[in-house]
């Protein structure tokens, strides 16, 4: 991403203008720490500041890209090819702008740097160590992706909780920074978790007083607490956690449950955290801030005249954050065509059963995500023959499209045993093959076919339909591709290729002639959806649902508020 990405109509900012706020999480893990910054880096876009967020990681992998879903969640894939952590999608999302790979950084990566450099010389012989050399690691890419990107305000999440021993460097290198800047470029967040306790009856404040205690035992004092609760905190707690926590009674910042993620701004914004970090920053807004928009955009999502069921037949369903893009996808498809998407989690390996139609039954879509893996492939195939046989709108994305290309093969052109080589080396029919350029010895980490690739467009197709372009580019995260050998049989009966790379002229839609709406692609249009400006394919995937759902006789799963059908 480069600096044009943002409003232009100022210049450059200095070293000495730049701002950053420091995030940090304590308690348990998963408190939010993602989607607080990135509420944060909204609304100060939405008072005119340049933006940038990162993400610091303290795991030792290089990047997510060779984590198991179960491990680590997403792997959210940027524009240039990065495998990220999936709060960068967060990130993007609230923002509504492409941020580099480079703002995703890892143990790993710092301690690789290193060690090259080391190895190299460049340290000239001294004795490298965590401190200074790890810290000034730490601080050279943070201060330099803020400059690179000439953001006013660099927002940065320290992952993990306090109290973490890998942690610690990257406290360490924020505690420097700090005193190397001075207190007005540098402002610590810290979230923390106030449990409610039933038996008591009361909210507990002992958790976040030793959160806070361990930071500052570290060296660093919050400026800013956001208590996550699942109640309001009765001023009496606020004063006492400003009290034993050392802050000011207004810096006791409220983050109650929310319907949605999408609320989390506006209540922030209500408990005055843009401003408070403004204030500490000794700088002021841009431009008024109107959030208008996003309350109304907010009120459509827990507030729709009806909804549809999509099934969704996966590998991961009992980790949502598996499947994160995906879910936000579909939020923002909901607000475009005015529904509620309800997902029927369908776990791929079910469906291998006799009755396996019984948990397809009454849905209005079926979404074959993406995966790895020969677990439950079968069941996706079924799942892809059901939904076209029975003209249920249908969409494949990544693996969803190779098993869309298997089922078709298998039922409609008569190959009987096609497959992929990734899943049956033998097949007789391999329509589903593995890259040229990933033959051999082939590193796992980082090497897939990654980041934004252009795709020419059918006119008339569905997916010309979607955009409305002749070339679109959207992100990619696979090794195997439709076998171009079986291209011409797999048309002549009925599956066209409706998008393909313009030099390579590898396959990246197909659909199928006569199908109501049936469209598997290779690509992850779930990594581009933004809140108010949805996936194409995603918004028109939930409209046909809706008309399916429609033309029903009877509509299951679709309600008005009144609570009938049409």
């Amino acid at each position: 991403m480069t600096p044009a990405s943002y409003p232009t109509s100022r210049p450059s900012a200095t070293d000495d203008d730049r701002r950053h706020v420091v995030v940090t999480g304590g308690v348990v893990s998963s408190l939010g720490k993602g989607i607080v910054s990135a509420s944060l880096g909204f609304l100060l876009k939405e008072r005119g500041f340049r933006v940038t967020l990162q993400k610091f990681d303290p795991y030792l992998n290089v990047d997510p890209g060779t984590m198991s879903p179960y491990q680590h969640g997403e792997v959210f894939v940027t524009d240039d090819a990065a495998e990220t952590d999936l709060d960068l999608g967060h990130y993007e999302r609230f923002t509504e702008q492409n941020l580099p790979g480079r703002n995703c950084v890892t143990s790993g990566q710092i301690y690789d740097a290193i060690i090259a450099k080391e190895r190299r010389g460049e340290y000239l012989g001294k004795t490298v160590q965590v401190i200074p050399h790890v810290t000034e690691e730490i601080k050279r890419r943070l201060l330099n992706n803020a400059r690179d990107l000439d953001a006013e305000i660099n927002i940065v999440e320290i992952g993990g909780t306090v109290g973490d021993i890998e942690g610690l460097p990257f406290l360490e290198a924020i505690r420097q920074l700090r005193l190397e800047l001075g207190r007005e470029r540098v402002v610590f967040i810290h979230l923390t978790l106030v449990p409610y306790i039933k038996a008591a009856g009361e909210l507990k404040t002992k958790p976040t007083q030793h959160s806070v205690r361990k930071l500052t035992e570290i060296g660093i004092q919050p400026d800013i607490l956001v208590c996550r609760s699942e109640m309001p905190l009765r001023d009496e707690l606020r004063e006492k956690i400003a009290l034993f926590c050392n802050v000011p009674r207004e810096a006791v910042i409220e983050g109650v449950d929310c319907e949605t993620i999408y609320q989390v701004p506006l209540m922030l914004h209500q408990e005055g955290l843009d401003s408070m970090v403004l204030s500490i920053l000794r700088t002021e807004s841009h431009r008024d801030i109107d959030l208008g928009p996003w309350e109304k955009m907010g009120t459509m999502i827990r507030e729709p005249a009806r909804e549809v069921e999509i099934a969704v037949v996966g590998k991961y369903t009992q980790l949502a954050d598996a499947y994160k893009s995906m879910n936000e996808a579909f939020v923002h498809a909901g607000v475009a065509n005015r529904v509620r998407v309800r997902i029927r989690w369908v776990e791929s390996g079910n469906l291998e059963a006799e009755d396996f139609d019984e948990h397809l039954k009454g849905v209005h879509g079926v979404l074959v995500p993406g995966g790895f893996g020969v677990r439950g492939i079968e069941g996706m195939v079924r799942a892809v023959r059901w939904a076209r046989e029975l003209e249920v709108p249908f969409f494949g994305i990544c693996l969803g499209m190779h098993c869309a290309v298997i089922e078709f093969a298998r039922n409609a052109c008569g190959l009987e045993g096609a497959h992929s080589t990734e899943f049956d080396p033998t097949s007789p029919h391999p329509v589903i093959d593995l890259l040229p350029d990933q033959r051999g010895e082939v590193a796992k980490g980082g090497t897939m076919r990654l980041g934004a690739h252009d795709c020419d467009v059918e006119e008339g197709s569905t997916l010309w339909k979607a955009y409305h372009a002749e070339r679109i580019a959207e992100r990619h995260r696979h090794r195997y591709e439709v076998n171009d050998a079986y291209r011409a049989r797999l048309e002549a009966s009925g599956l066209r290729v409706t998008g393909v790379h313009p030099e390579r002229g590898l396959v990246e839609t197909v659909e199928v002639s006569g199908h109501p709406w049936f469209l598997a692609c290779q690509f992850h249009p779930e990594f581009r959806s933004r809140p108010r400006k949805p996936a194409p394919l995603f918004r028109d995937f939930v409209r046909a649902a809706v008309e399916y759902a429609h033309g029903q006789r009877e509509l299951p799963g679709i309600h008005s508020k009144a609570g009938g059908g049409r």
